[in-house]
């Protein structure tokens, strides 16, 4: 049996609704019924009183719809179980008794729903209340639909919509009737399922194969019309409105180019935003390309079943008057903010951002001289494409076993650099346009964490180059590589070998320093560091997640920053 995140199997249709209600101070809960009411009862007075309902388990269908300018009150069964005659005939009484000037119930086509909306409805008219039935029947499944009819499913939430921006405005029941009666026939709704869904406690209803899909299967895991192999999203959806429109489908919904419909892009509750959003785009792409025009789409959980893996399309043919009803304001919870406007694929894309002012050229007189700056970044290539195989052996332990080939990818990438124009001589350009090079062409998490540091490193070097400013800019470089990266010296990355060296050349801001044995003692500090990892317990990066038990190596970044070290400073 399939693992539900359940207090009692028994009471999980009352607890849903208890939560729901418990979270939404506009709605309350009808005392000894599992029926939700609005919280502002009196203000339907004078006006038409809207109630739906039907089994559990498709939520937030229905009580998410409960609200001013949607539905007045809802009758919730067990799981997939129609509502009793008593609850639906105590929220027609509820609602009589607050003064509605007439009541509607909104009924799924379905026998059980239709039997107990039905006999409720029998006996508030024998009590004298004025109430109407229509029964939704959007699906368009069966090519040859039998006796029972349609089935109500997604579309319901539509008619639910329209009625209720209607009796807000004050139509009468009979208006209201007509009007939900023309939206309703002119819907359809299909639905595609990858997985079976299955009631708490039970096990799944159907079963499916790892290829399999099924077309037309209805919102209680009832058969569709068809199994098929899994298809991509575009032709799944390719598929779906073929059937929705074929004229030899006796449920089919007629669509011309031209016309204007309401898309509803639901998912029937497992499916990921991630595919639903490819789904989407998917159905608006194929229905322009029929000459539709998509004038307004929701997308998002409107009735599930469960938690089947699944979508359901739905496409109402749309006038101005029905759009306007659509997009009325309403307090629903479940229903989605959307804005006032048609969907298509052809919005214009904002136009891509001017780069910013050129750097300045070098400043002249400061740093050292091109050829220089040329001999030690070839040092420091050479010495990374020497270690890669190596870098990559100690990251086999601890990583995915890139970090030669990550750190080669930086030395060839400065190489091309390098060949097509001279570096820039002054320190801060040449280490922000290094940073640029490592941050389009390194990759991985070190690219970019060299990119902070050198970012950072430059700052510090804006119209100085004394060795005093190097050392700043070491400090400037790590703080920045801290700030974002998370890590700290100790935590077995390549901040050990940095610190180490940064420690050392602090004894640069000594007038007395001699600067060839500080540099020397930074290199020999960073080599003893990154040595010193491989004692240590990783506390930041990937390796993080590895028992320490396993990790006999020094960290490979920490052990390359210590050969750009060496190669940079010696």
């Amino acid at each position: 049996v399939p693992k539900k995140l359940v207090t009692t199997v028994s009471g999980c249709a009352d607890d849903a609704l208890a939560g729901l209600v418990a979270c939404n101070p506009g709605l309350r809960l009808l005392q000894g019924h599992r029926v939700v009411l609005r919280d502002d009862l009196p203000a339907i007075r004078g006006r038409v009183a809207l109630l739906s309902g039907g089994g559990s388990g498709h939520e937030p269908a229905h009580a998410g719809y409960v609200g001013k300018g949607m539905l007045t009150g809802v009758v919730a069964g067990a799981v997939f179980a129609s509502p009793s005659v008593g609850s639906v005939l105590a929220a027609i009484r509820a609602v009589a008794q607050a003064g509605a000037a007439g009541i509607l119930l909104i009924v799924k086509n379905y026998t059980g729903d239709r039997l107990n909306f039905g006999m409720a409805l029998e006996r508030a008219r024998a009590e004298g209340a004025d109430v109407r039935m229509v029964v939704v029947g959007d699906d368009c499944a069966f090519a040859t639909p039998g006796k029972a009819g349609r089935r109500g499913i997604c579309g319901t939430v539509l008619i639910h919509k329209v009625a209720g921006a209607l009796a807000e405005v004050g139509a009468s029941l009979d208006e209201i009737v007509e009007k939900v009666t023309a939206a309703a026939k002119a819907m359809g709704t299909l639905g595609l399922s990858l997985s079976p869904c299955s009631i708490p406690g039970s096990k799944p209803s159907f079963q499916l194969a790892e290829d399999e899909m099924e077309l037309g299967l209805g919102i209680h895991g009832e058969a569709g019309v068809r199994r098929m192999k899994v298809l991509p999203a575009d032709k799944a959806v390719e598929t779906m409105l073929e059937h929705m429109t074929d004229p030899s489908n006796a449920s089919h919904l007629s669509l011309t180019p031209g016309s204007s419909v309401v898309l509803v892009v639901n998912n029937l509750g497992g499916l990921s935003c991630l595919e639903l959003g490819i789904v989407a785009g998917a159905a608006v792409r194929c229905l322009e390309s029929r000459g539709i025009r998509i004038a307004r789409a929701l997308v998002g959980s409107f009735m599930t079943a469960l938690e089947m893996a699944g979508v359901s399309l739905t496409l109402m043919l749309v006038d101005e008057e029905l759009v306007g009803l659509i997009d009325a304001k309403t307090t629903a919870v479940a229903w989605p903010n959307i804005p006032a406007g048609p969907a298509t694929t052809r919005r214009e894309e904002v136009p891509a951002p001017t780069e910013g002012p050129r750097k300045p050229q070098d400043e002249p007189g400061i740093g050292p001289g091109t050829a220089r700056v040329e001999r030690v970044l070839a040092r420091v290539c050479s010495t990374l494409l020497d270690i890669q195989d190596k870098l990559n052996e100690l990251d086999r332990g601890a990583g995915d076993g890139d970090c030669g080939h990550t750190h080669a990818r930086a030395a060839q990438a400065i190489r091309e650099w390098m060949r097509s124009r001279p570096p820039p001589a002054a320190p801060a350009q040449l280490l922000s346009a290094l940073a640029d090079v490592l941050l389009e062409q390194m990759g991985g998490s070190s690219g970019v964490l060299y990119g902070l540091f050198l970012t950072a490193a430059a700052q510090s070097l804006r119209g100085r180059s004394d060795s005093l400013a190097w050392a700043d800019a070491m400090d400037a470089g790590i703080e920045a590589m801290q700030r974002y990266g998370g890590a700290a010296p100790g935590d077995r990355t390549m901040l050990d070998s940095l610190c180490a060296a940064a420690q050392a050349l602090h004894a640069l801001r000594s007038p007395r320093a001699d600067l060839l044995q500080v540099l020397a003692a930074a290199v020999q500090s960073a080599e003893a560091a990154a040595e010193a990892t491989r004692h240590m317990e990783a506390g930041a990066g990937r390796a993080s997640y590895i028992r320490s038990s396993r990790l006999e190596q020094p960290d490979p970044g920490a052990v390359a920053v210590a050969a750009v070290l060496g190669a940079v400073l010696k």
